[in-house]
């Protein structure tokens, strides 16, 4: 057991890979603070062009746990919203997440509104399994889109 956690430490060391450090950017951009953890990604794989796949999954993984931070802290805002709970923008928003249930939890990738999304639908005491599969499913495919796309429009070395 040792041996194994010493290799996921080295695995996980700074600076050979960053993927933890990684891991952490995506983490906190997940929840209710402004950082992007693209560039941290972009960064990373630039220097370590063979750590794509982890490097991925490492991002969506730090990202669905923060999400996952954000839906609880949303689960315990109710005070707070009850302030605005007569807003005629409010009233709409919360007519369209009790439509779309769970699945506006896909939405958590979009800048801006993705993480307060996520803290509405734990306030909402959306389930939170289907919530985080949704989250998994469309942050993914974000860093998956972007980091591609960035990898493809910057192909060169550093």
């Amino acid at each position: 057991m040792e041996l194994w956690l010493n290799q996921l430490l080295a695995l996980l060391a700074l600076p050979e890979y960053g993927l933890s450090t990684l891991f952490l950017v995506a983490f906190v951009s997940a929840t209710l603070l402004p950082l992007g953890s693209e560039p941290a990604l972009f960064g990373l794989l630039k220097l370590n062009p063979d750590l794509f796949w982890p490097a991925i999954l490492v991002a969506t993984a730090g990202n669905v746990l923060g999400g996952a931070v954000t839906w609880a802290m949303g689960l315990g805002s109710h005070q707070v919203v009850d302030k605005y709970r007569h807003s005629s923008t409010h009233l709409r928003a919360l007519d369209w997440l009790e439509r779309v249930g769970p699945r506006a939890c896909l939405l958590s990738w979009l800048p801006l509104v993705g993480d307060p999304l996520c803290a509405v639908a734990g306030w909402l005491r959306f389930p939170f399994w289907p919530c985080m599969l949704y989250m998994t499913v469309g942050k993914f495919l974000r860093y998956l889109i972007m980091t591609a796309s960035l990898l493809w429009l910057f192909p060169g070395g550093i």
